[in-house]
Order: structure tokens, then C-alpha cells, then sequence
């Protein structure tokens, strides 16, 4: 009895000192959760790249470990700009975005004067290495949330607010539409809407702006031939895979061949056999068939990680701009994931789409890790709050604001001052 008594104390104390130094590391902007994942997808993302590169780069005329080596160069590049925004206040980026926006607009405008041909589009500059249409994702969910926060008493004004917003968003996805980039331009379509959603845009405002994207969208799938290709074979896929495009044919049978469990790291066959761009867009494919469908869904629970810890920070931001941040980049980029997964099991139309921190690729590591040092930086400047007990309230009231304090929750944020 004696023993069990004194040990009580001990285990007590012990407790307490981890509670602390979690607090203490929530406090200075570190979100222990969302790090592990954001580290585990890419330490996992160069070892599937180093597996699935060798003879794409024997292809492309380079050493084998080419493609290995330059990613490596791309997550140290990104890792040092994500740790660069998350220290820098976010409050001061304001005057930095216009700047940025007509920069994206400027590189957008020189991929189609340039017309760099690769894989039938033009997408690219500088022989591949930037891709402007990965920097036109990030940099609309950026400018939009400084725009919207700025705007927030008009938003719901056409004149104002809505025609403003919509030649935002218009210019940048058709510059995009024009490489032609179906998937990049419905993607920054959809976050407008997300964003302006979140901003409590008017939801009548908001079908209305649904409505006339469908249309525009439905529009373009008839007058382009990529579109009406893609949308072809994904609708003769779901009637029978044997019909869906080569690229998803491919996939599946790297699914099928993966099994549960997977035919071990480096030992896929479909990568070398003929699935196209098997490092870039299809590495999740590579990814079912070396790991199984248990190594899937271990990624897959990575994202969900992520996109869980990403509304949390939103919804204990400090300001409305840092909830749209939040929320924006973690949202666009959990899209991102879901749409290459989505595309390479024949769920979604054909989309190229690069699976966030584990395709190869420098534009869609650095401005995804990027993403994640403003994410961050918004954690960091809400010090002193205190996280709730019960995680299911990260999504909470995300939309709503100015009423977060009608919330009636046991675990909701407190001030250790008080």
C-alpha cells in the first residue's frame, strides 16, 4: 500500500511536465501533430522517388540517382523557406501580394510566349524546373485571403465585392486554361469559392457563383479536346476499367498487383513496364503496388492528420486573415492529395495533379512546404492559448467568425492569464 501511494506522486508530476512542455512547444508555433506528418510524407516521399525515378532519369539521359538527388535539393530549399514564413508575421506579407499576383500573372504569360512543349502541354520554364501553375495555386489562396479580409464589409456587393473577386480568379485560371491546365485552373476556381465560403460570403451569392462556374466549366469540356478526352474515359472507366484511359489502366493494374500488404519497396513492375510519369503524377500508384493498400492508407491518414491539424490552427487563429490562411492553404492542399489519389483509382476525371510532398517535382515541394511555414506562422502568433482537450472541435465554427464565442463547449480555448 505504501509503495502504490508513493508512486502516485511520481506518475502525477510526470504528467504534468508533459502537459507543460506540450503547451510550451504549441506556444512557440510548433504543432508537434501537424510536423511528424508534414516530416513522415516526406521523408516517405524521397524513399518512394528513389524508387520510382532510376529509369526515368536514365530516360532523360542523367544518372540514375538524377531525379533523387534534385528532390533532395527541392525539400532542403523549401524547408528553409518554410522555417523563413513561419517566423515571419504573417500581418506583414499584406504588401507583398500585389506584387506577387502580377508576378504570377507575368510568369503565366511568359510559359505561353516560351510554348515549352512537354507531355502535350506548356506548363513549364527554364527547361522543367519551375512549373508557374503549382505558384498560381498558392498565390491565389494568398492574395484572395488578404483580399477578402481586406474587403470584408462589401463582400457580398457585386460591384464591389463579387465582379472584383470573379476577375481575380477569372485571369488567373484562364491564363492557366490556356497551357491548356483543366486540372490547375478548376483548382483555383474551387478555392475561390472556398475561400469566399469561409469569408462569410452570402450563400445565395454563392450558388449563384456555382451555377456560373458549372456552366463555364461544362463549356470547356465541349469546345477543348483534352477536356472531352478526359471526361470520356473517365466516364467509360467507371463502366469498365478495361476502357478507361491508358494512364488509369496502368494504375489500376499497379492497385491489383499491390494486394493488401504490397510487393515490397523497389520490387514494383509497373513503373518500369509503362505507367507514365511514375515519380511524378502516378508515384501514388507506385505507392499501392510497392506498399499495399495498408501502406495507402497510412498516407491517406497522414493527409487526414493534416487537414485536421491545419482547421485546428484556423480556428484558434488569432485574426479573421489568419483563419482564411489557415484554412485555405490546408484545404487546397488536402484537395491536392485527394484529387491525384482520387484520379489514379479511376474516382476522378483524368487530372495532373502532383500528389503533395512526396511527387517529384521543385515547384510543388517548395510552394507546399512554403504553404506550411504560413501555416505555422499563424500557429506561432496565437502564444499563450491554451489548446482544447478534445480535438473534434478543430472544425468548429470555421465559417462563423465573430460568433465564436456562442460556442458552448467544456474544452474550448482559455488564456492562462486569466
Amino acid at each position: 500500500m505504501f509503495q502504490e501511494s508513493s508512486q502516485k506522486p511520481s506518475i502525477i508530476a510526470q504528467t504534468h511536465d508533459l502537459a507543460e512542455k506540450t503547451q510550451r512547444w504549441l506556444r512557440i508555433g510548433i504543432d508537434i501533430p501537424l510536423v511528424l506528418a508534414i516530416i513522415t510524407l516526406v521523408l516517405f516521399g524521397l524513399l518512394m522517388v528513389y524508387s520510382a525515378s532510376w529509369k526515368f532519369s536514365i530516360q532523360l539521359g542523367q544518372p540514375a540517382a538524377y531525379m533523387f538527388i534534385r528532390q533532395i535539393v527541392w525539400v532542403i530549399l523549401g524547408t528553409f523557406m518554410a522555417v523563413l514564413l513561419s517566423r515571419i508575421d504573417y500581418h506583414r506579407y499584406n504588401k507583398l501580394m500585389l506584387p506577387a499576383m502580377a508576378g504570377t500573372y507575368g510568369l503565366l504569360i511568359v510559359v505561353l510566349v516560351l510554348r515549352d512543349t512537354r507531355l502535350g502541354a506548356d506548363r513549364t520554364i527554364l527547361f522543367g524546373s519551375i512549373q508557374p501553375s503549382e505558384l498560381a495555386k498558392v498565390v491565389t489562396v494568398l492574395y484572395l485571403s488578404y483580399w477578402l479580409n481586406n474587403h470584408k464589409p462589401v463582400l457580398n456587393n457585386f460591384t464591389l465585392g463579387i465582379i472584383p473577386m470573379l476577375l481575380l480568379i477569372g485571369v488567373n485560371a484562364g491564363l492557366v486554361l490556356l497551357q491548356p491546365d483543366i486540372s490547375a485552373a478548376a483548382t483555383i476556381i474551387v478555392l475561390g469559392g472556398i475561400l469566399f465560403y469561409l469569408a462569410g460570403g452570402d450563400m445565395k451569392k454563392i450558388v449563384f457563383v456555382i451555377l456560373g462556374v458549372a456552366f463555364f466549366g461544362a463549356l470547356v469540356v465541349l469546345v477543348s479536346t483534352t477536356g472531352r478526352t478526359r471526361m470520356l474515359d473517365y466516364v467509360n472507366g467507371l463502366q469498365n476499367p478495361v476502357l478507361a484511359s491508358y494512364h488509369v489502366q496502368r494504375s489500376l493494374e499497379a492497385v491489383v498487383k499491390g494486394g493488401f500488404f504490397g510487393v515490397g519497396i523497389g520490387r514494383a513492375t509497373t513503373k518500369f513496364t509503362g505507367l507514365p510519369v511514375a515519380p511524378t503524377d502516378s508515384i501514388f500508384a507506385v505507392i499501392m503496388e510497392e506498399t499495399g493498400l495498408l501502406g495507402a492508407i497510412f498516407v491517406i491518414g497522414l493527409y487526414v492528420v493534416i487537414l485536421w491539424r491545419g482547421l485546428y490552427i484556423a480556428n484558434r487563429a488569432p485574426d479573421h486573415l489568419g483563419k482564411l490562411l489557415a484554412a485555405g492553404l490546408t484545404i487546397w492542399i488536402f484537395m491536392e492529395a485527394v484529387i491525384n489519389m482520387g484520379v489514379m483509382v479511376n474516382l476522378l476525371p483524368f487530372a495532373g495533379n502532383a500528389l503533395p510532398l512526396i511527387s517529384a517535382g521543385g515547384s510543388s515541394m517548395t510552394t507546399t512546404l512554403m504553404s506550411f511555414g504560413v501555416i505555422l506562422n499563424v500557429a506561432r502568433t496565437n502564444r499563450g492559448v491554451i489548446p482544447e482537450r478534445r480535438p473534434t472541435s478543430a472544425v468548429v465554427n470555421l465559417r462563423g467568425w465573430d460568433r465564436r464565442g456562442s460556442v458552448s463547449r467544456s474544452g474550448r480555448f482559455t488564456n492562462p492569464k486569466q
